[in-house]
Parts: structure tokens; sequence; C-alpha cells
């Protein structure tokens, strides 16, 4: 069916609405990917966030002269991922918002047949983007590894002999400061291990002494959070399975934030590293079990 001028008209609300939901991310963007650049330091990142500034304002023109209406952008929105960005870092905070956009593939579905040019939007949206944010270069990201290494060492660990602990002490203020005085000094030893690894390989350019230091701050709050309940409680098998589901929290949310940031897939990682802090806390709560009926232990 044609029509006798360029635009939607006004019998396709339906049509109308999704351009102008589209219309309206595009420019909320636009704003989004223009403060963060004005933030960023970084001249290599900040070229790369500009690039993406300037194509998401040639779409919301695009958009503009298809509806032929003005929008304003989403403040709300807006202040949400400038801050994300800003705590959690670019490629995450900008990564999570191009996984938050339903919306644009459906209008641009509908009006591709119409409209030739929304091809080439779709395709930019499909896999533009994405391309240049995997040119994002990000200190956080660099040094992911090392705090994977405090983190999954902390939780395969301190899940452990906390369970074995649970079984074999039956004392939660005495659980929790063995367990304390045992990550204080594992957190120290893994970023002295770390440190010297780093040195010693030279693989890359990171800093060794940041390196131990991600790898022994990841480590220490993995331990902190892990041995709360024992402190906040005195029923100890609840603050066993507290510490547990503390455990998988913190596998769940650096799973989250590091697949997302990386563009990985979040399940096959998560599944991988709760199976085996829960299979070695089990193995331990088993070896608690033997060691307290051998040795006849009662604290």
């Amino acid at each position: 069916m044609t029509h006798d001028r360029p635009g939607i008209h006004d019998e396709d609300p339906v049509l109308m609405a999704s351009a102008l939901a589209v219309q309206g991310n595009e420019i909320t963007e636009y704003v989004i990917y223009s403060k963060l650049a004005e933030r960023t330091r970084d001249p290599h990142n900040q070229s790369v966030i500009k690039k993406i500034a300037e194509d998401e304002l040639r779409h919301y023109q695009i958009w503009k002269s298809i509806t032929g209406r003005e929008i304003k952008p989403d403040a709300i929105r807006v202040r949400w991922y400038v801050l994300i960005s800003t705590f959690f870092g670019l490629s995450f905070g900008l990564k999570l918002m191009e996984k938050g956009e339903g919306v644009a593939k459906d209008a641009y579905t509908r009006l591709m047949v119409k409209f030739a040019q929304i091809g080439i939007l779709l395709e930019d949206e499909q896999r533009h983007e994405k391309d240049i944010l995997d040119l994002l270069e990000e200190e956080r990201l660099a040094y992911a590894g090392s705090v994977v290494l405090g983190l999954n060492d902390a939780l395969v660990e301190l899940t452990g002999a906390l369970a074995g602990l649970t079984l074999a002490l039956q004392n939660g203020k005495v659980i929790a400061i063995i367990g304390l005085v045992t990550g204080i000094a594992a957190s120290m030893s893994m970023a002295a291990s770390g440190y010297l690894s780093s040195r010693e390989e030279k693989v890359d350019e990171k800093n060794p002494l940041k390196s131990a230091l991600y790898t022994g701050v990841a480590y220490i709050l993995t331990v902190s959070l892990l041995i709360s309940p024992y402190l906040l409680f005195s029923n100890l098998y609840l603050s066993l399975l507290l510490m547990l589901a503390i455990a998988i929290l913190i596998i769940a949310g650096y799973t989250f934030y590091i697949t997302t940031a990386k563009g990985q897939a979040f399940w096959a990682r998560f599944r991988e590293m709760t199976a085996i802090s829960l299979a070695v806390a089990l193995i331990s709560f088993g070896i608690g079990w033997v060691i307290r009926s051998t040795f006849g232990i009662d604290l």
C-alpha cells in the first residue's frame, strides 16, 4: 500500500506508538552516551562513546522525519544508567542498557517494509553498537581475573571450612573467629601469590600491586559476608543455610556483572561456580561430622 506523503499516517495509531517509543529510546540513549562521554577521562573510551552518541542522534533524526514529532529524553532513565555506569563501569552500564532494549526491534520489523532507511538502522542496532562497545578499555575488566581469583578461592575455601566447622565445633562465635582469622591469612597469601605471579608472567601491562590488591580485597570482602550469619544468629544450622545463601547470591551477582560486561552466557558460569562451592561445603560438612564423632569435640 502506498501513501501520498512520507511518514506515518494518523490512522496507524499502533505503528505510530511503536515508532515514537523507539524515537524516545534513541534520544534518551543519545543523552546518556553524551553525558558519559563528558565524564570519561580516557581519550579512547571517550571517542568510542561519542561515536555511539552521534549514531543515536542520527537515528533520532530519521525517526523524527518519519513521525513528524519531537520527543524529550527520559530523564529518570538517563540518571539511572549514568549512575550505574559510574559505579559499575562503562562496559557493564552500557551493555546492560543494550540488554534491556526490546521495543526497537518490533518497531523496526513493522516499519522496515514501508521505509527503506529503517533497514540500515536495524543493522546498526543489532551489530554496530555491540562492535563498538567491545572496543571499550576498562581497568575493572582488565583486572576481572584477579577479582575472580579472590572470589572463587574465598567462596570455595570458606564455604567448605565454615560448613565443616559448623558440625565440628557447634559454637557460632568460635566458628566466626576461626573463619575470619583463616580468611585474613588466606587473603594476604592470595594477594602475595597474585603479586608474584603477575611480576613473573609479565603477560600483559597489568600492575602487579593492583592485581594483588583486587585479589586480596575481593577475598576479604567475601569472607566478611560469609561469616556474618554466625555473628548474628545463635542457631548454627540457620547460620549455615544463610551462609550458603549468601555464597550463592555473591556468585549470582558477580557472574551477572562479568557476563554482562563481557557479553558472555550467564547460566553456564553461574551453575559451575555454584556446584563447586556447594559440593565442597557438603564434603566439608561430612568431614566435620567425622571429626566430631571421632574426637568427641564439644565446644
